[in-house]
């Protein structure tokens, strides 16, 4: 349950103070050092579309004509741009630490030796495929299915793709322990509809250049039998698909909380040693029972692979130990996986400079070393206060709506209140950093190195069971672009990279302060209230705190957003499904709401000042619709609609807004304009 991506790098303008209230900008002037900046993205508007039609165009229009998605990218746009940012940042703290005399086991030894092990071609060259064949000859040796289950719990531990996962969180309806969750996987192609929709020629496309990449893969590997091996693995990745719940079904907590104890485990598919699979795995005596969220998938599972040839299996392991590994091996097979699964599946015709993917590889490996160095250099300390003041605000402002809501009874109210009441904040940095002493690195192995921080984070999860609950952690790293919400926890998270312009800008007035990172942070927290959070209660366990009629009341407003938001269409053919986007639609209405409140709490009874023409509340909106600008490739639109829970961007704006009675108010919206929608029709949760 986690905020998609959000980030931006705005163009500010200052403005003069006017006493004119109605829309109409001003040409910027220069700012003094005593003239707040309005914050506004002028730049980027295109003042012929009337933002009573539709104003994310008209806020962001100049640059949805012009800009141009770069060849290496599937996506640009506001969020995009703030997050290629912080790339070269991070390249520079890393070619820092590459020209220091690091000891050996550091942090900084280990940073700067996985990024020069990933920009060692030659050695990558000369190595090929060597790094793998123990793998392989490990799978060759399966000679009887019994020993299937520990081959996974193996390759789970290395983070390899297998037919299943397992994942390490807190107990659903025990927060205060860690348990072994069980869930479907075994798929490379997105989602099942891929690999199941006859009738989408564009999906029935992706498959089959899918079946055509394996088999180049595989003839480049030196396989004989490539074709024969690519349709049986294809085959099998059909059969698995069939039996996996549907994006829609996996969002119910409730139908995947399924608490098994490991006598039983068994029962859910015949001939599978689970005791071996868990002895392999290393969890053998630190629980006593599992969460396996979707039962139907493990059992049809089981049938699949008990009807299918062994061989065929072995085949499709071998695969995904080769696949997985691509980004580290010679180039003809590197560049061959980037054809497929960035070009092919997500239309970006050109690959990355290779320094960037060694900056992403280190990120995503040695995250937490790198980010705190990031922070001491990029993250101001005046930032995190002001940052705890904002949500204060918001938190207040949840807080008296509650009290005023005309569809929760006063003992639901009273159970929100407790629960925001031990909501917990988390800014910019972790108080305790990772430790990353058990990670080896060794210089000149790209592919061991690659195994090496897989297997680390998954061990790092498993050595969680049986060990009191790390309040302390950190799902994403200070320097990613993004913010969460953690049900199990009641934390909202909000990492230093996103803490910037035009999400947040210190110098700027408050108005587009609340309308970019106040809409973030009333999204996040409006996440404990969703169809989904609001299942849990203030110390995160699934507890049904909500009285029938609420329950009623609530699900009649989320019905009438899902029919809103199933009209949109952003790709022709393809619309947004309102129910996989359901909570992220409810957080960004809710939150967008209770950002504007807050807002007005804000000014303390004082009118706002006008700046570059603008009001307070037209900046505010104005604000919140910049953050959203952005342009997606036409394969990963597609993508996203099938597998993302957030709607596209221009929904996430106009969708929202035609939504909120004071933005009518702010632009003048009537009946006959295109963004209206009759009072009756407009969703107000919060």
């Amino acid at each position: 349950m986690k905020a998609q991506v959000l980030s931006v790098i705005a163009l500010l303008i200052a403005g003069t103070t006017s006493s004119a209230s109605s829309y109409a900008a001003e040409p910027a002037k220069a700012a003094s050092p005593s003239v707040l900046l309005s914050g506004v993205d002028t730049k980027f508007q295109d003042k012929s579309v009337a933002p009573q039609d539709d104003f994310y165009r008209h806020v962001n229009g100049a640059w949805l004509k012009n800009a141009q998605i770069p060849s290496d990218r599937s996506s640009a746009g506001a969020f995009m741009d703030l997050r290629e940012a912080v790339v070269p940042r991070l390249h520079t703290i890393i070619q820092g630490l590459s020209k220091g005399q690091n000891a050996q086991g550091s942090d900084a030894q280990k940073i700067a030796d996985l990024f020069a092990s990933f920009m060692d071609t030659k050695a990558i060259e000369a190595a090929g495929l060597k790094p793998l064949q123990a793998d392989f000859a490990k799978i060759d040796a399966i000679s009887d299915k019994n020993q299937l289950p520990a081959t996974f719990a193996w390759l789970n531990r290395i983070s390899v793709t297998a037919p299943f996962d397992v994942q390490v969180h807190q107990d659903n309806k025990d927060s205060t322990k860690y348990v072994l969750d069980i869930g479907q996987s075994g798929l490379a192609l997105p989602d099942r509809d891929y690999y199941l929709k006859d009738d989408d020629a564009k999906l029935k496309a992706t498959r089959e250049k899918y079946l055509q990449h394996i088999e180049k893969m595989l003839s480049l590997a030196g396989n004989k039998d490539a074709a024969k091996k690519a349709a049986a693995i294809l085959a099998l990745e059909t059969e698995l698909a069939k039996v996996q719940w549907t994006k829609v079904e996996l969002r119910d907590p409730i139908k995947a909380y399924n608490k098994i104890p490991l006598n039983e485990l068994s029962k859910l598919g015949a001939g599978y040693d689970w005791n071996a699979y868990l002895k392999e795995l290393g969890v053998s005596g630190k629980i006593d029972y599992v969460i396996v969220a979707q039962p139907s998938y493990i059992t049809g599972m089981s049938k699949v692979l008990a009807e299918t040839p062994l061989d065929t299996i072995k085949a499709y392991l071998k695969w995904h130990t080769f696949s997985s590994a691509a980004s580290q091996l010679p180039k003809q097979f590197s560049d061959e996986s980037f054809a497929f699964f960035s070009k092919t599946l997500r239309g970006v015709p050109s690959q990355e400079v290779r320094w960037k993917r060694g900056v992403r590889l280190v990120d995503s490996g040695m995250g937490e070393s790198l980010g705190k160095l990031y922070v001491e250099k990029h993250f101001p300390a005046d930032s995190k206060a002001k940052m705890e003041q904002l949500v204060n605000n918001l938190l207040l402002a949840y807080k008296q709506s509650v009290d005023t809501l005309d569809w929760m009874s006063d003992a639901t109210k009273k159970e929100a209140q407790a629960k925001l009441a031990t909501f917990m904040p988390k800014i910019g940095y972790p108080n305790k950093w990772k430790d990353y002493s058990e990670l080896k690195i060794v210089k000149g192995d790209a592919v061991g190195n690659l195994r090496a921080i897989r297997q680390f984070a998954a061990q790092t999860e498993l050595n969680k069971l049986g060990k009191p609950i790390d309040r302390d952690e950190w799902g994403m790293t200070p320097q990613t672009v993004n913010a969460y919400y953690n049900p199990e926890m009641n934390e909202i998270v909000f990492p230093a990279a996103i803490l910037q312009a035009p999400f947040f800008n210190p110098k700027a007035d408050d108005a587009v302060n609340y309308g970019g990172i106040g809409a973030v942070i009333g999204h996040e927290i409006s996440h404990g209230f969703d169809d989904q959070g609001a299942q849990y209660d203030g110390l995160g366990n699934l507890r049904d705190w909500w009285t029938k009629e609420d329950h009623e009341k609530f699900a009649a407003k989320t019905a009438a957003l899902v029919k809103q938001y199933n009209a949109f269409s952003p790709v022709s053919g393809y619309h947004v499904n309102g129910e996989l986007t359901l909570g992220e639609n409810i957080a960004d209405n809710s939150g967008l709401a209770i950002a504007y409140k807050a807002y007005i709490l804000s000014l303390g009874g004082k009118p706002a000042p006008v700046i570059g023409g603008l009001t307070g509340d037209q900046r505010f909106f104005m604000g919140f619709a910049q953050v959203w600008r952005g342009k997606l490739r036409e394969q990963e639109a597609i993508i996203r609609i099938k597998t993302d829970p957030h709607s596209p961007g221009e929904f996430r704006a106009n969708g929202t807004l035609r939504n909120m009675t004071p933005f009518y108010q702010s632009f003048g919206v009537k009946e006959a304009n295109k963004m209206y929608l009759p009072p009756a029709e407009r969703v107000t949760i919060w």
